[in-house]
């Protein structure tokens, strides 16, 4: 599976970001721990145990990066591989770890609710990712085993459409040893985090407030003090306008960190060669 879209700068070489190679470098290391204990220990102790989890509590985390097998590790963590950058390039760190770790508890909540067998993996959590891909960039061509483009929004439909049948058509079992509900569970919370108000890259309202402007008074000057005055306007105006230019480039650097350089305007991207040209000639 790769994906590739010239348009939006990003593809099969997007450089490896921060939190996408810690997540992987961990569920790497819990593997490998994982084989030095056995994994029915592993299990037994950081699976997310329905019926235990008043118990072991610390499940509802540390299942996300317990896996029951090679293959199972491989798949969950190539998914992060391909579509976890350009979330946290649009997003940052901290908001993509945010989101994968509500979508790891959404897993969990479904999984509570319907699942009363033990849950590891980090899918529930891959699937938001998966579904942020395809929310952001819907029309990317994703390449299922290298040949066959799918668009985004039409891979992560199916994969929802497959764990929604295989989950209501044996409810009472992991499904052949797949928690479908888990994937639905991160699917859901993943959807509800990108449309409410807390979702990553939401801007903020913009209050603009008036000025309070003083009257103006009549009054008689002498001429010598009349240009001393006209001097000191103009320097405040100066001022005025230095204060403008940077409020104006502090937006388009909060812009540059919600959303990225691809998402800024003709008019922006002059605006920051204007004061880069300014900066070097003083």
């Amino acid at each position: 599976m790769a994906y590739t879209d010239r348009s939006s700068g990003f593809g099969f070489g997007s450089m490896l970001t921060p939190m996408v190679k810690r997540l992987l470098i961990a569920n790497a290391v819990a593997f490998g721990l994982t084989l030095l204990i056995g994994f029915e220990d592993a299990i037994n102790w950081f699976a997310f145990q329905p019926t235990r989890i008043f118990v072991r509590p610390w499940g509802v985390v540390t299942y996300m990066f317990v896996h029951g097998g090679f293959m199972h590790l491989a798949l969950n963590m190539l998914v992060l591989f391909f579509f976890g950058p350009p979330l946290e390039g649009r997003w940052g760190s901290r908001e993509f770890l945010k989101f994968y770790l509500i979508c790891g508890l959404g897993g969990v909540a479904l999984s509570y609710l319907f699942l009363p067998a033990s849950v590891v993996g980090a899918s529930a959590a891959v699937y938001g990712v998966m579904l942020a891909f395809a929310m952001n960039w819907p029309d990317a061509p994703i390449y299922v085993w290298g040949i066959f483009p799918v668009k985004a929004k039409w891979l992560v439909g199916f994969l929802f459409v497959v764990s929604l049948v295989s989950a209501l058509s044996d409810p009472g079992s992991g499904g052949g040893g797949v928690a479908h509900f888990a994937h639905l569970g991160g699917l859901a919370a993943g959807f509800a985090y990108l449309k409410s108000d807390w979702r990553p890259g939401r801007r903020r309202p913009v209050t603009l407030t008036k000025r309070a402007t003083p009257r103006r008074r009549l009054a008689i000057v002498p001429r010598e003090e009349r240009a001393e005055r006209r001097v000191a306007k103009a320097d405040v105006r100066g001022a005025d306008d230095e204060r403008v230019l940077l409020d104006r480039v502090d937006a388009v650097l909060d812009k540059i960190s919600a959303e990225g350089m691809s998402a800024l305007t003709a008019e922006e991207l002059r605006l920051l060669d204007e004061v880069s040209k300014r900066s070097r000639s003083n």
